[in-house]
């Protein structure tokens, strides 16, 4: 079965005024789609379609070559979409608690750190990409990747990712990423961000 966008589980104005609805309809409606139509032509008549996105993109060697840029690009977009939806919503925002805040304060010092980590690697992506909070075998951990590249393809669990597009916050923010991402802090969901640190461990 092709793979399909998911739907929003919240609306387009859901998560305003840190995320206004025009940008997340064009994002989910748009850009999300454009990844999602281009993925399926990459994978037209192969098994691949059939697989979970997550097994397509952690395999990525054994993809055809002439067809491997295409699925890393338009794949990495569908899932980190997916998953970028799932990490916000309208009663976001406050602190991490239990086992996840635990685990911020003993490797970053707090949460305040964490969010200074991720931010500054956002502002530093040169271009578009993510920022990630992941979790890469051992714990926690901060890093950047470029374009729709993401952590799955290094073998790690993203927990929290940060789109950094333009197309994410153009709109309201236009050229202030900083803002952006302090802003966006108020719409995260921890209890999505906390099951999949407890799935990682």
């Amino acid at each position: 079965m092709a793979h399909s966008v998911p739907p929003l589980p919240y609306g387009f104005d859901a998560l305003e005024p840190h995320i206004d609805a025009r940008t997340m309809e064009i994002h989910h409606d748009k850009h999300h789609a454009a990844y999602v139509t281009n993925l399926n032509a990459a994978l037209e008549g192969s098994d691949w379609i059939d697989r979970p996105i997550e097994s397509v993109l952690s395999s990525l060697e054994s993809i055809p070559e002439d067809k491997r840029t295409a699925v890393r690009n338009n794949g990495g977009g569908h899932a980190n979409h997916t998953l970028f939806w799932e990490l916000m919503g309208p009663d976001g925002g406050g602190e991490p608690s239990g086992a996840l805040a635990d685990a911020i304060s003993s490797t970053f010092g707090g949460l305040d750190e964490l969010k200074k980590l991720v931010n500054d690697a956002g502002v530093k992506r040169f271009g578009s990409g993510w920022t990630w909070l992941v979790w890469d075998g051992n714990g926690l951990a901060v890093k950047s990747t470029p374009n729709q590249d993401t952590p799955i393809m290094d073998g790690e669990v993203p927990l929290l990712g940060i789109d950094v597009w333009e197309h994410a916050y153009y709109l309201n923010y236009q050229n202030r990423r900083p803002d952006y991402l302090a802003a966006w802090w108020n719409v995260v969901n921890w209890d999505a961000v906390a099951t999949r640190f407890e799935e990682a461990r």
